[in-house]
């Protein structure tokens, strides 16, 4: 009698007729596959520190410049987001970031970051990457500079962030960037020209005492595009007028030389060297 280790050999060997056998496929050109969690934040990427905004940051704006701050005399005004200006609050002013946007702001001397919130169009000197309010300035470290030097990237912050600025606290605090990377990034800032040295201050002018009724105004600058004209006048909350082939941007009046002089110094400030005080003509209101 075959034993039953021959009837299951047996078996198997009929049974292999009807049954494939099933290839056995090895390939030697496809990698082991390696799970990597993802690195924190501060661990940075090959060209910096990357951002401490949380989930969703972006980095679609990154660029070097020069910084100046403003807001002397326009405390109140309404800026090109149509919010009011606050020297206080943690504001920015920048030529293509969209208004409303926020974008995080290094100092290139110390390394410092702040997260600032973009609701005014600026700078108007040339040459400049950004203007910061009095509050950014302070928060930064740079507001006993008229200039610095900073680098300036879009940010998408976090909900608790974003929340702070609307409410004109500062961010949490972001991490510095290293010494490395400064020197780095200071190697991309564009020369010094005149377009980026500090305005010369406003000194006093010598006006006629105006007549009873007769206001003083400050004229920030004059353009050949009405458009750019109102977007200044908006920002300084004055008026736009046709003056031959220009458009003149004037604020005022103003009822003493000391309210007339505080807006021109801020109108300089901001890039506008050739802003003056006139007489308001007689008769206009």
């Amino acid at each position: 009698m075959p034993s039953r280790v021959s009837l299951v050999a047996a078996l198997a060997l009929s049974g292999s007729a009807h049954v494939a056998a099933r290839p056995q496929v090895v390939t030697d050109d496809v990698p082991p596959v390696t799970l990597q969690a993802p690195l924190p934040p501060e661990a940075g990427t090959p060209t910096g520190p990357s951002a401490t905004a949380g989930a969703g940051a972006i980095a679609s704006y990154d660029a070097v410049g020069y910084a100046s701050w403003y807001g002397d005399g326009l405390e109140g005004q309404p800026t090109a987001s149509g919010t009011p200006f606050a020297n206080a609050r943690i504001t920015a002013a920048h030529r293509t970031l969209p208004l409303g946007s926020h974008a995080e702001v290094t100092a290139l001397d110390t390394g410092r970051t702040i997260l600032v919130r973009i609701t005014d169009r600026g700078p108007a000197a040339a040459g400049r990457e950004i203007d910061l309010s009095a509050g950014a300035a302070r928060l930064l470290g740079v507001a006993d500079t008229p200039l610095a030097a900073v680098r300036v990237r879009s940010m998408t912050p976090s909900l608790a962030d974003a929340a702070a600025l609307d409410r004109g606290e500062a961010a949490s605090s972001r991490l510095d960037t290293p010494d490395a990377v400064l020197r780095a990034l200071r190697r991309q800032l564009p020369p010094a020209t005149a377009a980026t040295r500090p305005p010369p201050r406003a000194t006093p002018v010598a006006l006629p005492a105006p007549r009873a009724g007769q206001g003083l105004l400050v004229q920030v600058a004059a353009f050949s595009s009405q458009s750019r004209a109102t977007e200044v006048a908006r920002s300084f909350g004055g008026v736009v007028e046709l003056a031959g082939a220009v458009w003149r941007v004037r604020v005022g009046p103003f009822a003493t030389l000391a309210e007339a002089q505080r807006t021109r110094d801020a109108a300089v400030a901001r890039g506008y060297g050739d802003a003056s005080i006139l007489l308001q003509p007689s008769g206009a209101r």
